[in-house]
């Protein structure tokens, strides 16, 4: 769980080492913008837009290579924690048979469809008329199958071994 949490925070991290020098650049762009427009007294928004964008295209080509650089060590060590740390520690192995617990009501959610084809024919025959049906042909709903409990996960295993 640390890794997880370690791994998260250096994803914030290296985004805000992308983020940060193009906001810094926009930002004192337009306060250099505000105070110019403020002293000659022209008051045009369209003035402040266009060197901020400039700016900013300048300082993602200037640093475009760092910010590749940065992104690709992330990728890569996220890469290596996914495929080489997690799979040796046991509390995120899954088992074998996980699947089996995914779906615990697949086996009672159907239902019970005889293979006879005269009902079929029948509502061909007769489209936009419901058949009515015979209380004997009705599917039988009784008691949910009962099967072995899903393993805990991780956490609980913790607490169970008192960790």
């Amino acid at each position: 769980m640390e890794i997880m949490v370690e791994y998260l925070a250096k994803g914030f991290m290296t985004m805000l080492m992308i983020s940060l020098p193009c906001v810094l650049v926009a930002a004192s762009i337009g306060l250099v913008v505000g105070i110019l427009q403020a002293v000659t007294q022209v008051q045009e928004q369209t003035i402040a837009a266009a060197p901020k964008i400039i700016a900013v295209f300048l300082t993602i080509i200037i640093l475009g290579m760092w910010y590749i650089k940065l992104l690709t060590e992330f990728v890569i060590e996220g890469s290596a924690i996914a495929f080489n740390v997690l799979p040796h520690n046991e509390e995120y192995v899954l088992e074998s048979n996980y699947y089996k617990h995914t779906r615990p009501f697949a086996n009672e959610m159907y239902d019970k469809v005889d293979g006879s084809q005269k009902d079929l024919k029948e509502i061909m025959k007769n489209p936009g008329k419901l058949p009515w049906v015979d209380k004997a042909e009705k599917s039988t709903y009784g008691a949910a199958k009962r099967g072995e409990n899903p393993t805990p996960n991780f956490i609980e295993k913790k607490k169970i071994m008192g960790r």
